[in-house]
């Protein structure tokens, strides 16, 4: 059978346009997603020396990126922050407006949308195939662990006026706490994928993203 470059490339350009369009599933996932982490903002634990709190919040991070994948994960922290910036008081403690962005939590509100990429990015790539917890758990550290509590901690000197090598060992105190977040958000992740597998945005059930 002879290759046919021009069909394949217009099969290519079909699949990138379907994958390109959001279902009405994708939508609800993504509203749905942005409340769940605004259901979490209810917990919010001071630290005394610091000038942000041990939050529930990125725990609805993790959980996005690792479960929907990176463009619905960031399209739902995204629609957070938007409402956010709106000025409905979804962050812990009733925070909201533009002004929160003017905050030692810019770094970490940054990184949300950061890290939900870099999680979705690589669950992405790992849906199929075993042992899968390990990997998802690996994902969320390096996205949700590592690229979150990394950026806050880079932005905080901006507003805190502290050198940024205290600034990175205050940020450690949220280590523990995210890693056991971190794990929690990978066992769920794991049942629901395997219980109930999300097709990739913009794929519907059955079909094939390839």
């Amino acid at each position: 059978m002879s290759y046919n470059p021009a069909s394949s490339q217009q099969s290519e350009l079909r699949r990138s346009n379907r994958a390109a369009v959001l279902l009405p599933r994708d939508l609800g996932l993504i509203a749905l997603f942005a409340a769940l982490i605004a259901a979490l903002g209810f917990v919010a634990v001071p630290v005394a020396g610091l000038a942000v709190p041990i939050v529930l919040q990125n725990l609805g991070v993790f959980l996005a990126g690792a479960i929907l994948g990176a463009r619905r994960g960031t399209l739902s922290i995204v629609t957070f922050l938007a409402l956010v910036a709106a000025g409905l008081p979804l962050l812990s403690g009733g925070r909201g407006g533009i002004g929160v962005f003017m905050t030692p939590s810019l770094g970490y509100l940054l990184g949300w949308v950061a890290g939900a990429f870099v999680i979705g990015f690589i669950t992405d790539r790992i849906r199929t195939g075993k042992p899968y917890f390990p990997k998802v758990l690996a994902a969320v550290l390096i996205g949700g662990v590592l690229v979150i509590d990394l950026l806050g901690a880079l932005l905080s000197p901006l507003f805190t006026g502290l050198d940024l090598g205290v600034t990175l060992i205050g940020s450690a105190v949220f280590l523990p706490g995210d890693i056991l977040k971190a794990v929690l958000a990978a066992l769920v992740a794991a049942a629901v994928h395997r219980a109930y597998p999300v097709p990739p945005a913009g794929i519907r059930r059955g079909e094939s993203a390839a």
